[in-house]
């Protein structure tokens, strides 16, 4: 597994699996008829989705930016979301190197590996980085313990109540949690979502998560139905984006399938579009 070289990091992308959701939940109010000139979507009206995490590491810590859908599913429930996880031993890292774990928000998708059934149950779960410090937004930590309706399905007990027995830190807003490494909240796709920031003297790495899931969700409009706030995002898309394309950050990514990471540019009609593919 290739490894990039970043400032004071070693960075690479992990992609713990693949998964499947509905296409229109996925394009919110953007017409099928654009949206799947972009991806197919499948007999079922879902488009396959990648769960890509960030390790970034220097020769002290090693960072795990999410972690996954994990294994506590029913064969049920496997099938519904095509879920295909990446074996343990594929995934080009030691879990045990790992000293330090970001949750960009704790949905099933992104925070599903943080537990797993202790050995012989299907109902007790224990942490998978016992050791690792957490560090997620105080207020995505009080949203999924105590979630809406909207999203009740998607911050699972499993997932949220055993970050009681981790080395939990609760952070607010924008913070440098280690050097020339950031998080920032955004509120729009849920409450306390926090995406990364990695600095380097050359530029920026920004990892997006549900800010910008895919690489075509760039565009403004092109943002989920999971959402909560759609005017909030729109107006947190726009924002990112204009800062991405003024310093010439890279934008990278958790769930598209094929693309992990790229450059944006305004294109001829002043939208946000792709410029060019990254590597990571």
């Amino acid at each position: 597994m290739s490894t990039m070289k970043f400032g004071r990091f070693d960075i690479q992308a992990i992609n713990f699996g693949s998964f499947r959701l509905d296409g229109g939940s996925m394009f919110g109010s953007v017409p099928k008829n654009l949206w799947s000139k972009k991806i197919v979507p499948d007999e079922e009206n879902c488009i396959p989705l990648a769960t890509r995490c960030l390790l970034i590491s220097d020769s002290d810590r090693t960072f795990l930016v999410d972690v996954g859908m994990g294994e506590k599913w029913s064969e049920k429930s496997r099938q519904i979301f095509a879920i295909k996880n990446t074996p343990v031993d594929q995934l080009g890292f030691d879990p045990e190197s790992v000293t330090d774990i970001i949750l960009t928000h704790l949905h099933f998708d992104h925070a599903g590996g943080i537990s797993r059934y202790v050995a012989g149950s299907t109902s007790e779960v224990e942490l998978c980085y016992p050791k690792a410090r957490v560090f997620l937004q105080e207020a995505n930590w009080k949203n999924a313990r105590s979630p809406t309706l909207k999203e009740r399905a998607s911050y699972l007990k499993e997932n949220v109540d055993v970050l009681h027995d981790a080395k939990l830190e609760l952070v607010r807003g924008s913070v440098e949690i280690y050097p020339d490494l950031w998080v920032h909240q955004v509120n729009g796709h849920t409450e306390g979502q926090q995406w990364i920031e990695i600095r380097s003297p050359e530029g920026a790495i920004c990892y997006a998560t549900d800010l910008i899931p895919t690489s075509h969700h760039v565009p403004v409009a092109y943002h989920m139905g999971y959402d909560i706030c759609a005017g909030t995002i729109l107006q947190e898309k726009d924002e990112f984006l204009a800062s991405i394309v003024e310093r010439g950050s890279i934008l990278a990514f958790e769930h598209d399938p094929l693309v992990a990471a790229v450059k944006v540019k305004r294109d001829e009609r002043g939208q946000y579009a792709v410029d060019k593919v990254i590597e990571i």
